[in-house]
C-alpha cells in the first residue's frame, strides 16, 4: 500500500467535482450488512423491485467476476445536490413535486462520466492495474460500502450522512485492483433523534434503520407499477416523483449548500416551466418521452406519472387550501384521468373524486 497513491486518487476525485471520497477494502466481504439485506428480501420488502432479489450472493463482495475479479480496494465518492431553500422556492410548481435529485438531468449520465474518468486515472497509476466505475445499476450494496469507506454513516432513514455536508448526495464507486489505504468508518451519530421516522408521511419505517419501501412515497411514485393502496394515497400529498421529507427534517442537512455552479446538473430542467398538473394526466407516449428525455422522471413511466398526478390533484382538492387556478387545474386533472387509457389511472381518478367529495369543508 502506498500513501502517495492514496493521496493522488483522492485529489483526483475532488478535482473531478466529487464532494467527499473514501476508501474501503474490496476483498473483505460484507457480513452484517449482507445479512440485513437477505432478511429484507426474505420478508418481501422489496415489493415490485424484483431486480433487488437477483444476484443475492454477488452483493456480498466486490472482488469476484460479477464486479471485478482480483479487486483490492473500492473508492467511494459522494456528489452533493443540495441547493438553497430560497432557490428551490423559485422552482417551477411541478418541479417542486419532484425529489430534488431528479429535477434536473439524469444523474446516471453525468455522474457515471466522472466515475469513468476517475477509473481511468486510477488504472493509469500502476502497470496492469484495473478499475471499474459503478453507478447505481450494478448489484452492489453501495450504502454499506460508503459507510465502510468513512465518507459518512448510515442514518436511521437508511441514507448515508456525511457530517458537515448532510445526506443530499449521490453515491458512486470505483473498484480497483490497486491496494489503497482504507479509511476508518464513522460511528453512527443519530443518537436519540427520530425526526426522520416521525415525519414520514406514510409511516414507512418499521424501525430505526429499517424502511419498508412498499409504504415509501419514493417507491410508490417511482418503482410501483400498480396503483398504491388507498390507505397510502393521502399520505403521498403532492409528491409526483420521489420524496425528500426524511431528509428535510434531518439536523445534519442544516448545512450550507455547495455553490450553484457545482449543483447545476440538478437544477430544474427548463421544460418544467409553465407546465400545469392536468397536463400529466393527458400525455401521450411521445409527449411523455419529450418531457422526460434525459430526466430520471422517465423511470416512473407515463401511467405512473399520471397516477401520481391524479393523487396530487385529489389531495389538493381534499385539502381545500388552493388558489382558484390550482383548484380548477386539479379538477381538470381528475376528470382527464377518468379517460386515461390505463385502468389503474382511471381507478385512482374515481377514488380521487370520492376522496375530494368527502373532505370536510370549513
Amino acid at each position: 500500500m502506498q500513501p502517495e497513491l492514496d493521496r493522488r486518487v483522492k485529489a483526483e476525485a475532488l478535482a473531478l467535482g466529487f464532494d467527499v471520497v473514501g476508501v474501503a477494502r474490496a476483498d473483505e466481504p460484507l457480513e452484517t450488512e449482507h445479512t440485513r439485506y437477505r432478511e429484507f428480501i426474505d420478508q418481501g420488502m422489496h415489493g415490485e423491485m424484483t431486480y433487488l432479489a437477483r444476484y443475492v450472493e454477488e452483493r456480498r463482495r466486490l472482488d469476484t467476476t460479477a464486479i471485478l475479479e482480483g479487486a483490492r480496494s473500492v473508492i467511494c465518492v459522494g456528489r452533493r445536490y443540495a441547493r438553497p431553500r430560497s432557490d428551490e422556492s423559485e422552482d417551477p410548481s411541478l418541479a417542486q413535486g419532484v425529489a430534488r435529485y431528479a429535477r434536473g438531468r439524469d444523474y446516471h449520465n453525468h455522474l457515471k462520466k466522472k466515475l469513468r474518468q476517475l477509473a481511468k486515472f486510477v488504472a493509469s497509476l500502476a502497470e496492469g492495474a484495473r478499475a471499474r466505475a459503478l453507478c447505481d445499476i450494478e448489484p452492489v450494496l453501495e450504502r454499506a460500502w460508503a459507510a465502510r469507506s468513512g465518507i459518512g454513516f448510515v442514518g436511521k432513514n437508511g441514507l448515508v450522512i456525511t457530517p458537515g455536508q448532510g445526506s443530499y448526495q449521490m453515491l458512486g464507486e470505483v473498484v480497483t485492483t490497486l491496494d489503497l489505504l482504507p479509511d476508518e468508518p464513522i460511528r453512527e451519530r443519530c443518537g436519540s433523534c427520530t425526526r426522520c421516522l416521525d415525519a414520514c408521511p406514510t409511516q414507512a419505517f418499521v424501525a430505526p434503520f429499517v424502511l419498508d419501501p412498499r409504504r415509501c412515497v419514493a417507491y410508490l411514485t417511482i418503482e410501483q407499477r400498480t396503483a398504491p393502496e388507498p390507505a397510502l394515497r393521502e399520505g403521498m400529498g403532492e409528491h409526483l416523483f420521489g420524496c425528500d421529507v426524511c431528509q428535510e427534517v434531518c439536523p445534519f442537512n442544516r448545512t450550507a449548500p455547495p455553490p450553484p455552479a457545482r449543483t447545476a446538473p440538478f437544477h430544474p430542467l427548463a421544460r418544467w416551466e409553465g407546465r400545469a398538473l392536468d397536463e400529466l394526466t393527458t400525455l401521450d407516449q411521445a409527449s411523455f418521452e419529450a418531457l422526460t428525455e434525459g430526466s430520471p422522471v422517465r423511470r416512473a413511466r407515463r401511467e405512473g406519472l399520471a397516477r401520481s398526478a391524479t393523487i396530487v390533484a385529489a389531495n389538493r382538492l381534499a385539502r381545500g387550501a388552493c388558489s382558484d387556478d390550482e383548484t380548477e387545474t386539479a379538477r381538470r386533472a381528475l376528470h382527464a384521468a377518468l379517460q386515461h387509457d390505463d385502468p389503474s389511472v382511471r381507478e385512482v381518478a374515481r377514488w380521487g373524486l370520492e376522496h375530494a367529495r368527502k373532505a370536510p369543508t370549513e
